[in-house]
């Protein structure tokens, strides 16, 4: 019985993640390498690429200022009152709540050109949806409990004994929190870039909804395989997804170096 689980396991891994990226393989240099560098070299895959990694970017140090200032003010600020922090607590686990689709029509219905923020925005010369902003804002509701939920653990496990002997002996908040609290979280604020990094890579369903998806415009790397697809440019779709696939793989074996090092230190 304890081999037949552990085949099925095996199977049911080899469905769900190997077969599937195999085929992405296989798709990806169905017309040869030259069908695969076709795909990668047009002028809308290199645009749609950079926009993904100008989102990704942004994203990435945003959410990482915010989302460590979040975890600290959840585990450590005492003003804040106890049904404030679990107010908070569900507002940062919303994202996990929803569909990325229904946060990205939140945004349209809040910020859409047809709202009284969304004219004002377009008034000062400012589009937020359909255009970058509203992507970013789509990534960031999407990937932002993703470093809350690394560090606040952590800061949790370790207390703040040493942060008040610190303050205590004189050590400004800043001073605390680099020197004392920073090396306490820094692996967990890694895991979280790394995971927020590896998730903006593969965002589709609230940047599909808040992009509109122009081309050369507001087209990313996902959307455009969307669009390959239903053009049933199928070479050039696995192309693209055989390169996102790729990042993220080398993004989650990096966290766990990344783990082996935090164990042996």
């Amino acid at each position: 019985m304890r081999r037949l689980w552990i085949g099925l396991t095996v199977v049911l891994f080899g469905l769900l993640l190997i077969v599937p990226v195999v085929r992405i393989i296989m798709g990806a240099f169905n017309e040869g390498w030259r069908g695969f560098s076709d795909g990668l070299s047009r002028p809308e895959t290199l645009h749609a690429l950079f926009v993904t990694s100008m989102i990704v970017v942004i994203v990435t140090v945003v959410n990482t200022v915010f989302g460590v200032m979040m975890s600290l003010y959840l585990v450590r600020a005492t003003w804040l009152g106890k049904r404030i922090k679990q107010l908070l607590n569900s507002i940062v686990d919303l994202p996990f709540a929803v569909s990325p689709v229904i946060g990205g029509l939140m945004i349209v219905l809040l910020l859409g050109p047809e709202t009284a923020l969304g004219a004002l925005f377009n008034s000062a010369g400012v589009d937020i949806v359909y255009a970058i902003p509203g992507m970013i804002i789509a990534t960031l509701f999407v990937t932002f409990p993703l470093i809350v939920r690394e560090v606040m653990p952590v800061l949790q496990e370790i207390g703040n004994a040493q942060e008040e002997a610190a303050s205590t002996l004189g050590a400004s908040a800043w001073t605390t929190f680099w020197r004392v609290t920073w090396p306490s979280i820094q692996w967990s604020v890694v895991y979280g870039v790394v995971l927020t990094v590896a998730r903006s890579l593969g965002e589709f369903g609230a940047v599909l909804v808040v992009s509109g998806n122009i081309l050369f415009k507001t087209q990313t790397a996902t959307t455009l395989v969307y669009q390959d697809v239903e053009n049933f440019n199928l070479t050039a779709a696995n192309s693209i997804a055989l390169v996102l696939a790729a990042g993220s793989v080398t993004l989650l074996l990096f966290m766990e170096w990344a783990k082996s090092r935090r164990e042996v230190h």
